[in-house]
């Protein structure tokens, strides 16, 4: 195990540490958006049951490469794509190709 510095009582669990369950269900709920729709972050937060986790949803469906979690369907409050794994023009071909955009 790593040597993480100390944070609040506990020692050797970095702070900013996802639990596995919040990405579970986070996968759960884009594997269910259907094909030429989308969700945003934070809609994804909430159904995933931590309504104020929108950035953590971010950072979970960047370092997802599992093809059957549609990670591209989910966007920006603003209705900008936002960011994508594979690139953002990448994001917004595959978007507009399944007419959700």
């Amino acid at each position: 195990m790593k040597n993480y510095p100390r944070v609040g009582k506990r020692q050797g669990q970095p702070a900013f540490r996802i639990p596995s369950s919040f990405k579970n269900n986070v996968h759960k709920v884009v594997r269910q958006i259907p094909k030429g729709q989308v969700l945003t972050y934070k809609e994804v937060a909430y159904r995933a049951g931590s309504p104020r986790a929108y950035r953590a949803v971010g950072n979970i469906l960047n370092k997802n490469y599992d093809p059957n979690i549609p990670c591209h369907r989910v966007v920006r409050s603003d209705g900008k794509s936002g960011g994508y794994n594979r690139g953002s023009d990448k994001k917004k071909e595959i978007l507009e190709s399944e007419k959700a955009i």
